[in-house]
């Protein structure tokens, strides 16, 4: 079996982890800057998403940097379906927490009045970190898929 750039336990897996793991963080902190995120659902549902998309993203980078630069960790079917099936959760958890946190920042920069012009750029802010992070999980999703036939 040849080795598929981005599928589990590669060095392209690495950076797509990396990098959700930071565009995750940085969609977190955004929406916690302003201390009255709690106040819409959309932005609750983004932190909870968020605040769980980082230990999972976290602990398959751990994984994969350990398969990189330590030791070659060979491929197994259970190991890559699992990762697929929680990539393809995160992935749509995330998905949806950016479109309603997007969609409120929205209504809310209708009504002026409501959201004073620093906290909702700070709200799209995290929606679009938010809107990243999707973007790699999916991409990891989609190469963890692609590997999946393979191990068979």
């Amino acid at each position: 079996m040849e080795e598929l750039p981005g599928a589990f336990g590669t060095s392209a897996s690495f950076a797509l982890r990396f990098g959700q793991t930071v565009f995750s963080s940085a969609s977190l902190l955004f929406m916690c800057f302003h201390l009255d995120f709690y106040s819409y659902t959309a932005f609750c549902f983004l932190v909870t998403v968020m605040g769980l998309v980082i230990p999972w993203s976290m602990t398959l980078l751990v994984i994969d940097a350990y398969s990189v630069f330590i030791e070659y960790i060979p491929v197994q079917r259970r190991h890559v379906l699992i990762t697929l099936l929680g990539d393809m959760v995160w992935s749509h958890l995330t998905l949806a927490a950016a479109c309603s946190t997007a969609s409120v920042t929205n209504v809310l920069l209708e009504a002026q009045p409501r959201c004073p012009a620093k906290s909702c750029s700070r709200y799209q802010l995290s929606a679009s970190m938010a809107f990243l992070s999707w973007f790699l999980s999916a991409a990891s999703c989609l190469f963890n898929f692609w590997l999946f036939p393979s191990l068979l």
